[in-house]
């Protein structure tokens, strides 16, 4: 896959390894790391292995549906975040699904309750496969997810 999608600063994915059926994520070329909201994080040992389940709020601006996952974890890691302040994260891999695209990308969990989004995508996750239009939203035709 060669050819380079155009998408606007904000879009809307899915994560089918998670079961997220849809979530608005910000594209910010300024973060290295992508980041998923998770406002309860607890590890567990699964075939001796540190795996991580979380509680999300995949919707903005709706605290009443949550959505619990899991995934194994890949590392920990110190991410610095736009304030300045440093934050040991867990990372795990999961698919992202934009438009008629699906591709793996390393995700850090963070509770991210007061932001405007749920989910940033940064650079490493865009895999050269994105170019941004800063001023355009949207750009990608949602695609319900296939049962």
């Amino acid at each position: 896959m060669n050819e380079k999608m155009l998408v606007g600063w904000r879009e809307n994915f899915s994560l089918p390894t998670l079961g997220i059926q849809k979530i608005k994520a910000k594209i910010d070329t300024g973060a290295r790391t992508s980041c998923l909201h998770a406002f309860k994080i607890e590890t567990f040992n699964k075939n001796n292995e540190l795996w991580v389940r979380f509680w999300i709020h995949p919707r903005q601006h709706d605290i009443d549906y949550e959505q619990v996952c899991e995934a194994l974890v890949i590392d920990e890691r110190s991410v610095r975040d736009s304030g300045g302040h440093e934050e040991i994260r867990y990372v795990i891999q999961t698919d992202l699904r934009l438009g008629d695209q699906q591709w793996p990308a390393e995700v850090t969990l963070t509770n991210r309750e007061n932001m405007a989004f749920r989910m940033l995508l940064g650079r490493t996750a865009m895999h050269h496969r994105l170019i941004v239009d800063p001023v355009q939203s949207f750009l990608i035709p949602f695609e319900e997810p296939k049962s």
